[in-house]
């Protein structure tokens, strides 16, 4: 006879209990137990129970859960089952962190990790982390097998559009499958904000209807409300030069700036502009000349909005770091239609029209214009190319990709498993109210319409391994060491305390490049991200296969950083800088300028989004880049996937490295008159969840 006790948690979001009858196997390597005990979960809680077993059962190797039910299936929200056996034996525990529903029997072995969920060996899920090969028992081989069968047919890959990469195969959000969900709380609060924001946006409406729309001060009529304090400043400073040039650093979108190693073909310089030039090259010689080229807009086609025609430009602008670290520009360059942009590769034409060159010197009002205009292009690639596909659709390729190829047992599921918490659900929503037919971006943006489309198919084509990763995207734009470059400091350091972490979790399970090459289900999920996700992206740096430690830890460590920090630098912004729209249009309504001399009030006011545009971005942007009520620090989960000693150790040493550097950024944002908090480890997110 021997004495069981049994701990079964249930999760504490709403609806995680269940008022359904739960009934309880064990499963050991001598025989099985049904347990006679009925549990009905309640929230949040923890209920223990103890029992007797006539027979010896041997090392556990499953627990087995059925839910019965009568009339409703009411889901319940299983956290965490443990087992103490007889004898001071260790506790053999067996995670879930899983919808438990219908009437089939969930089986739970010993030995996995997780939180993926099924019905007896589709959702593995238990405690010590296996490789393929690590299967002494061929139950748990047999586990896995089935578990991935199944997985196959409940994540499946869909084409949202040719050209993009994959998403999980969903029509709307209710088609995702349950484990992939938002929890209660985070639907309630997602749907109640869009609510608040569609009634702020008609209360703004209805504001401005007795109110004149003639003057840049005309736009405080709609500035109040969700708003931060940077916002605020941005109200205050966003025509000032360093204040546009310090946005390429440490902006919303901090990652088109490069370093200047030459003049760019690009840039036309008509006759009369030989001092410009000679300041130009001084710059250049200097190391202190800057680009940022929008030539991926060049040729995409604008939106049309109510009938209102809406436009697009592909401006380039030069910049200059003056000794005090300050970002300058120093000339801004038109490309709109009517001007032929020149390739990289070829120099323009003679009999070219040249593209209109705006400076400092200009008249005010055309020179805040042409700046205008740059943010407007910075709007469209900050949104689509670095936001949309650099980050969330990347994240949904690693998720789907996850699910498909890596059972419950292996440690690269449970070490990703964090990591992809809701991003399936948020991308879902996207793609139905976003960047849908009839959606954010048709109403009010002037790539919608279809240039969004057109405009990410070119991102894809130019989206690079290297480029995810940012040692060498910064060293290749020239960025290390800039001064005031707060984002490139801050993502190198998160990147490599993120690239130890990893390394830790790595070498615990795979002892050598030869346990790397030999694990097949890691192949197959390298495969499946590039060659399936990404639509064979190998020619673009991304690896079908690992061959060593040291190229699956780099792997790894880009899939966390895109899927926590860089989100995070990209999303904030957002609330902040975008809050006052014209220092970041969504949209134009008036062609670009060719002169300066006739740029008047009524121009800019006439190019910059009217009343409705400009209350609907304040209303997307302040739900999008908010602070989020569920949100989850980086490497601050509460799911424990690994029960291993080292794991713990390895996470604890990670949290450890993450407070150090959030106590380094406090103490440097104290010194500064704009604080740079968009990638401090507290306020980065463990996931995308919006």
């Amino acid at each position: 006879m021997g004495r069981y006790c049994i701990r079964v948690a249930t999760g504490a979001s709403l609806f995680a209990g269940s008022h359904n009858r739960v009934r309880l196997w064990l499963v050991g390597a001598h025989g099985e137990t049904k347990l006679e005990l009925e549990l009905r979960p309640v929230r949040g809680q923890e209920e223990e129970f103890e029992h007797d077993v006539p027979d010896d059962l041997g090392p556990l190797q499953f627990v087995k859960l059925r839910k019965h039910h009568s009339l409703v299936d009411d889901a319940w929200f299983c956290d965490r089952i443990t087992v103490q056996g007889p004898g001071a034996g260790e506790e053999a525990a067996f995670p879930c962190y899983s919808w438990v529903q219908g009437e089939g029997v969930l089986c739970l072995p010993e030995g996995t990790g997780g939180g993926s969920g099924g019905r007896c060996g589709a959702w593995g899920t238990a405690d010590e982390a296996r490789l393929a090969g690590d299967n002494a028992l061929d139950v748990f081989q047999k586990h896995r097998e089935k578990e991935l069968k199944e997985r196959h047919q409940i994540y499946c890959w869909a084409t949202w559009k040719e050209g993009l990469p994959l998403t999980i195969a969903a029509g709307c959000e209710d088609d995702l499958p349950p484990n992939m969900r938002f929890q209660e709380e985070k639907r309630l609060d997602f749907e109640w904000t869009q609510k608040a924001g569609a009634l702020e946006m008609f209360l703004k409406r209805v504001y401005t209807l007795l109110s004149s729309w003639n003057r840049l001060e005309d736009f405080d009529h709609i500035f109040w409300g969700q708003k931060s304090t940077l916002a605020e400043k941005v109200r205050q400073h966003w025509q000032e030069d360093e204040f546009f040039g310090y946005q390429f650093l440490n902006g919303a979108n901090p990652m088109l700036l490069r370093r200047s190693t030459a003049l760019p073909p690009r840039l036309v310089l008509p006759s009369g502009m030989e001092e410009l030039r000679a300041q130009l090259e001084r710059e250049l010689q200097n190391g202190s000349l800057f680009e940022a080229d929008f030539i991926l807009l060049d040729g995409i086609p604008a939106n049309v909005i109510q009938g209102e025609k809406q436009y697009l430009a592909a401006p380039l602008v030069m910049l200059k770091m003056d000794p005090h670290g300050k970002l300058l520009p120093m000339v801004i360059q038109e490309f709109h239609d009517g001007f032929i942009s020149p390739s990289q590769l070829q120099p323009p034409s003679p009999s070219s029209p040249t593209p209109p060159l705006f400076l400092p010197s200009d008249p005010p009002l055309a020179w805040l214009l042409a700046k205008s205009w740059v943010r407007n292009s910075d709007f469209q690639l900050h949104q689509l190319q670095y936001h949309l596909l650099n980050t969330h659709l990347l994240a949904e390729v690693i998720a789907v990709a996850t699910m498909r190829c890596l059972p419950g047992l292996h440690p690269v599921f449970k070490f990703l498993m964090p990591h992809i918490r809701y991003t399936m659900e948020i991308n879902t929503r996207a793609r139905t109210q976003l960047i849908s037919d009839g959606g954010v971006f048709d109403k009010a943006v002037s790539t919608g319409g279809g240039g969004h489309v057109h405009l990410l198919r070119r991102a894809m084509a130019q989206l690079t391994y290297c480029s995810l990763c940012p040692p060498d995207d910064l060293a290749e734009r020239g960025l290390l060491g800039t001064p005031g470059a707060h984002y490139a400091h801050d993502a190198l350091r998160l990147w490599d305390i993120t690239a130890r972490y990893v390394e830790r979790i790595v070498r615990l399970f795979y002892h050598g490049d030869d346990v790397v090459r030999g694990d097949p289900e890691l192949q197959a999920w390298c495969r499946e991200i590039t060659e399936v996700g990404l639509c064979r992206a190998q020619d673009r740096g991304f690896p079908v296969s690992f061959q060593s430690q040291n190229q699956l830890c780099h792997f790894l460590t880009m899939c966390v950083f895109t899927c926590t920090a860089q989100h995070g630098a990209i999303n904030k912004g957002q609330l902040e800088w975008y809050a006052w729209v014209p220092n970041a249009p969504c949209t134009m309504r008036m062609p670009p300028p060719t002169t300066k001399e006739d740029v008047t009030m009524a121009t800019v006011m006439g190019s910059l989004p009217d009343v409705q545009k400009a209350c609907l971005q304040m209303a997307i942007t302040w739900h999008l880049g908010r602070h989020q009520p569920d949100m989850v620090p980086l490497g601050h989960h509460k799911e424990k996937y690994f029960s291993e000693a080292k794991a713990k150790a390895a996470l604890n040493q990670f949290q450890t490295d993450l407070a150090n550097l959030e106590r380094e950024i406090t103490a440097r944002n104290e010194q500064l008159d704009l604080p740079y908090e968009y990638l401090k480890p507290s306020l980065t997110e463990n996931s995308i969840t919006i």
